[in-house]
């Protein structure tokens, strides 16, 4: 029987955090390549941020447990559905303008768990 994503363990006494892909101990993750980054505390969290970008908005979107190359795919998704231009700096998915509320949407019915951070 497949285990469904409400009752997934996200810790155990036994080996500490789980890897969000194999469900095993991060530190006997099978998944290779494909392990991801940061696995977090499985929270997505949305903020805007303008600070250094000369007063412009940017939506920074962190926490997403997914590989590199996962991260370019769905922030190219984002891109898509915002309808504006966007970048991954640092494990972290970086969007133009003001686009929380629309990336909430998008993430949470993609399955992650949203939490929309700062001011």
């Amino acid at each position: 029987m497949a285990k469904s994503a409400a009752t997934r363990a996200v810790y155990s006494t036994d080996g500490g955090r789980l890897c969000p892909q194999c469900q095993r101990p991060v530190r006997a993750c099978v998944c290779g390549t494909a392990k991801p980054i940061n696995t977090g505390d499985g929270i997505v969290r949305i903020r805007r941020e303008t600070k250094g970008r000369g007063g412009k908005a940017v939506t920074v979107i962190e926490g997403i447990p997914e590989h590199p190359e996962g991260l370019k795919s769905l922030c190219k998704q984002l891109k898509q559905r915002c309808g504006v231009g966007g970048s991954v700096k640092d494990s972290a998915i970086e969007i133009q303008g003001d686009q929380r509320t629309t990336c909430q949407q998008v993430l949470a019915t993609m399955g992650y768990q949203v939490k929309l951070s700062g001011g």
